[in-house]
């Protein structure tokens, strides 16, 4: 609702009619008359144009396949599907592809053994394009199936600076047309696949290429073109990092206060892990993070008192009991030199809230150079994190070079990103004003007392 405050028109009294006025009671009757705007149309909804294509699963289809996929032309859309939340894996249990006007084939891993080497044969050093490829390239590798050259259209949404870059959303809002999206959790080691769930799957391929097209040309017209070859170019590389001790991801393992109950979340994790693996299930599926945590704080010892803890219900509680009363003893019984410590101390610098304690100047190189960060995204309209790694900028500014003559700073810091493997398009980005925060940062800082006349004495 909006107010007209530059109205001079005197308030009237109760009663007194304006005859230059409409009646109320006819106008709220002419507003209720008024139909409302019509909705707009439903944006239509994505349609496969050839049918819903069989599974390729024997050697015969998989040779009709390779054969019309490297008989086609162009960069290849290709996605996969797996299985998270319901497998401890994280294969692939089916693959997408499709080629110019070539029909779209579901392959499935599985049925080869995991090995589709005559399929990556078939696609030589075409371009693959694919949607958020650091969450494929993995299983796909699994499989034999590596790419010479990449098109990521989440990549290239987040370079064009586009509020929102799920794949549904950037073939609705460019090609227009809307995608279903029942499916996204479903559990695709099911065998065999429902015709429904292969129409999903096969829609992600559908249209990949003209969004990739399309985005392909923002790209050259944003002057980021060059930007994005850099970016693909550095996904061929890219390998998952492996992380150290990795039971204290579980979600809500940081609110045990002591160092004993952390070693019986450790063993609880250790012991689902093991247990998933083994059975090729979601850990989660086993025992929640939040039941494993709620155990670690409580310590129980006895069959009863640990199925009565919250979140210990359910057929991966009662038929594994003694693994998990197994590992809470194994924790209790620990020595206190393996206990783990509360906090693990990485490689890099500390987290940046100890900066102003631990080093002044240092707080300051940082707080300086996130700032100017943050003002060289905005201007090219790119999320901060795709401008350059957050890490990169803590490590730089943790221990810059040592010099501070300000052209040999700034090639010192240009060599320290690309050390850390910053792309040419970043360096050049921000080297300059991560130079400039360290400068200014090791300025002294003035005492706002300084200069000012002593208080005069007081005498009693």
């Amino acid at each position: 609702m909006t107010h007209d405050h530059g109205s001079t028109t005197p308030d009237r009294a109760p009663g007194n009619t304006d005859p230059g006025s409409p009646d109320p009671a006819s106008t709220d009757a002419a507003a209720r008359a008024t139909p409302p705007p019509p909705a707009p149309e439903p944006v239509p909804l994505l349609t496969l144009s050839g049918g819903i294509p069989d599974v390729v699963d024997t050697p015969e289809l998989l040779a009709q396949a390779c054969e019309a996929l490297g008989a086609a032309e162009g960069p290849i859309a290709l996605d996969a599907e797996r299985a998270s939340g319901h497998r401890y894996s994280q294969r692939a249990y089916l693959i997408q592809l499709r080629r110019g006007n070539s029909d779209i084939f579901l392959v499935d891993p599985i049925a080869f053994d995991s090995d589709l080497t005559e399929l990556q044969e078939a696609l030589g050093d075409a371009e693959w394009i694919l949607h958020a490829a650091t969450q494929d390239l993995p299983c796909l590798r699994e499989v034999n199936l590596e790419p010479t050259s990449i098109f990521d259209t989440e990549l290239a949404g987040r370079l064009l600076g586009l509020p929102r870059v799920g794949l549904a959303t950037l073939v609705e809002s460019i090609v227009g047309l809307r995608m279903r999206k029942e499916h996204s959790a479903a559990d695709w080691s099911t065998r065999p696949l429902p015709r429904s769930w292969l129409e999903y799957a096969a829609l992600d391929v559908e249209v990949l290429d003209e969004l990739r097209d399309h985005m392909a040309d923002e790209l050259e017209k944003a002057g980021k073109a060059e930007w994005a070859r850099q970016e693909f170019a550095h996904l061929l590389n890219f390998r998952p990092a492996v992380r150290t001790e990795p039971w204290r991801r579980t979600s809500g393992v940081t609110k045990l206060r002591s160092r004993r109950a952390m070693a019986v979340a450790r063993a609880l994790w250790e012991a689902r892990d093991e247990l998933a693996r083994d059975r090729d299930v979601s850990p989660g599926r086993l025992i929640p993070d939040a039941a494993l945590v709620a155990a670690a704080a409580a310590m129980p010892t006895t069959r009863g008192a640990l199925l009565s803890t919250k979140g210990f219900n359910g057929r991966g509680a009662e038929r594994h009991v003694n693994r998990w009363l197994g590992a809470i003893a194994a924790g209790l019984e620990l020595p206190e030199s393996e206990l783990p410590v509360r906090t693990l101390r990485g490689d890099g610098p500390p987290h940046p809230k100890s900066w102003a304690d631990r080093d002044p100047v240092a707080d300051r190189r940082f707080k300086a150079a996130r700032e100017a960060m943050l003002s060289i995204a905005e201007a090219n309209h790119l999320p901060v994190e795709n401008l350059i790694a957050p890490d990169h900028v803590r490590r730089a500014m943790w221990t810059p070079p040592a010099t501070r003559n300000l052209p040999a700073l700034t090639v010192a810091i240009d060599e320290q990103l690309a050390g850390y493997g910053a792309r040419p398009w970043q360096r050049e980005l921000v080297t300059g004003a991560l130079a400039d925060a360290t400068l200014k940062a090791d300025e002294p800082v003035e005492d706002p007392a300084a200069g000012q006349a002593p208080a005069p004495e007081t005498t009693s």
